[in-house]
């Protein structure tokens, strides 16, 4: 179960609609080993395309020295669905190499306000996939 801060919850859902109809991507940082989700860092999404994200290289090498420096790990990383709903594309299954990372999905596919969007959490270990709950707290 992924269980993650109100603030974040809507700064990963704030992002994935400012870059609507693009992709977002970012990463929640956490304490080494505690599984708790932190510090929000957005990024840019280097390919800059509606179906698909890409961390730049440089922003990715220079967030893992920071994480590195603060005692952090990648706790959540997440990336938005423009047009599908939030679940795991082949793709992003095959970049999935963070086997302690929450994978979060948000589809940004309904955004004129006649449905809701959705907010998913998954594990994906050696290319299999599973949802997890996600439970949404005020505060740790």
């Amino acid at each position: 179960m992924l269980t993650i801060t109100q603030a974040l919850y809507d700064q990963i859902v704030a992002h994935a609609r400012a870059d609507h109809p693009d992709e977002a991507c970012g990463v929640v940082a956490g304490p080494v080993g505690e599984g708790r989700p932190e510090r929000f860092i957005p990024m840019l999404n280097a390919a800059r395309s509606p179906t698909f994200y890409e961390f730049d290289s440089q922003d990715l090498l220079k967030l893992y020295r920071e994480m590195d420096d603060r005692d952090e790990e990648p706790v959540v990383i997440y990336h938005s669905h423009t047009a599908t709903e939030a679940y795991p594309s082949r793709t992003d299954i095959t970049y999935a190499n963070e086997p302690g990372a929450h994978y979060v999905l948000v589809s940004t596919a309904d955004t004129d306000g006649a449905g809701d969007f959705q907010f998913r959490s998954f594990r994906i270990l050696d290319g299999e996939v599973t949802e997890e709950e996600v439970k949404v707290v005020d505060a740790f």
